[in-house]
């Protein structure tokens, strides 16, 4: 096993160094709250990210990627989410799903033909696994591929996915498909389907309650024919996939609810210095700092998890219990601090004028994104009760 170490690397520093001179001027509050309001994707914003190699920061440079490791991928996570938790999120799904997938499972011709252009954020990828009628019930989805019958080199798709992040703006979907019976081994398979696809389209776009910035639709496909050549890895191996992906995704949404979470923090810290009551700032009244204590050590604890799981995903050692309870920690982590600052806040907490309160409605979606809170729980209980000591 390796050592871990949580000493920031000069590559860790410089990325977020750049990202905060990039995102001072970029991300202002006003920038942040209009794309909040009117729930408009920032495509710009992302062709920048493209720009700084950060839409495509774990692909290798023989990709065009930038070739880094995890640790400077939850750097990049944690400072953009800082600003804006929906950016974050954005940039973290394009990198952690759809890239990740191809650059994990793809073929060298795959590669080479997609991978590039998402790294760059010429294009934007989605991922599409979640469909209305079985959620975390991945082994019965009801997205079906079935062989043309009148060419056995092409695959017809008809389904739904919801909740898709990317689902009309992304120029390339990796879509999880059922291609066996219901609820048996091996029955799913992964595609990657381009834009323009005929019958591939789509559906409504959500109206969310926070990560406004960040673009959540349905997918539709109706009769999509898709060639063989478009299939990622093995006829029946998508679950085993996804499985896989989400093992890094997880650490993604640890990463994006620690940078909310410190957002959160750094307001309250600069709010509770700044107001007075009774001739002092509340920073000096006990049941302040003890809150910012408190919020402090949450965080730390979170971030041990966080790095604890990316090292072991990077020293290819077992990771799904290590990921399942960084995002579970986390999560719930960046809610209870977002929660807390609001309260210091007090009534301005509760107002767009400050920024606590997209920091509040942004921290939920941390909890359900990639795995709610109780599915990190049966997978880290399912890892206890295994024949082994703890």
């Amino acid at each position: 096993m390796s050592t871990l170490t949580f000493q920031e690397t000069e590559n860790q520093q410089q990325i977020a160094d750049m990202i905060r001179r990039w995102a001072t001027e970029r991300l202002k509050p006003e920038v942040v709250l209009h794309y909040d309001e009117t729930q408009e994707f920032p495509v710009d914003i992302f062709r920048e990210l493209g720009e700084m190699g950060l839409m495509g920061i774990l692909v290798p440079e023989e990709y065009g990627g930038s070739g880094f490791g995890y640790f400077e991928y939850i750097t990049a996570i944690v400072e953009v989410s800082k600003f804006c938790g929906g950016i974050g999120l954005s940039l973290a799904a394009h990198n952690s799903l759809c890239t990740n997938h191809i650059l994990k499972f793809g073929n060298e011709e795959q590669k080479r033909k997609y991978l590039p252009k998402l790294a760059s954020g010429e294009w934007i990828g989605a991922w599409g696994l979640t469909e209305p009628n079985t959620g975390s019930d991945a082994s019965n989805m009801k997205t079906v591929a079935v062989p043309d019958p009148k060419d056995s080199d092409y695959y017809i798709i008809n389904g739904a996915k919801n909740f898709i992040t990317h689902g009309k703006t992304g120029s390339v979907a990796v879509i999880m498909t059922r291609t066996g019976e219901a609820r048996t081994p091996n029955n799913s398979t992964a595609f990657v389907i381009e834009k323009g696809t005929p019958g591939f389209f789509a559906g409504k776009k959500e109206n969310k309650l926070g990560m406004r910035a960040s673009e959540t639709t349905e997918l539709i496909f109706q009769d999509v024919r898709v060639h063989k050549s478009q299939i990622l890895g093995q006829i029946g191996d998508g679950f085993h996939q996804a499985m896989k992906v989400l093992d890094g995704g997880r650490i993604s949404i640890a990463a994006l609810s620690l940078g909310i979470a410190y957002g959160a923090l750094n307001a309250s810290i600069a709010y509770s210095k700044q107001r007075e009551q009774f001739g002092k700032p509340i920073s000096q009244f006990q049941g302040i700092s003890f809150k910012l204590a408190d919020m402090k050590m949450r965080l730390s604890a979170s971030e041990i998890l966080t790095y604890r799981a990316a090292d072991l995903l990077m020293n290819g050692q077992p990771v799904t219990e290590a990921s399942a309870m960084a995002k579970l920690h986390a999560s719930e982590t960046c809610v209870a601090l977002s929660n807390e600052a609001v309260q210091i806040f007090g009534g301005y907490g509760y107002v767009k004028d400050f920024p606590v309160e997209k920091f509040y409605r942004d921290s939920k979606l941390c909890t359900i994104g990639e795995g709610t809170s109780e599915i990190q729980k049966l997978v880290i209980a399912r890892n206890v009760l295994k024949d082994r000591k703890v």
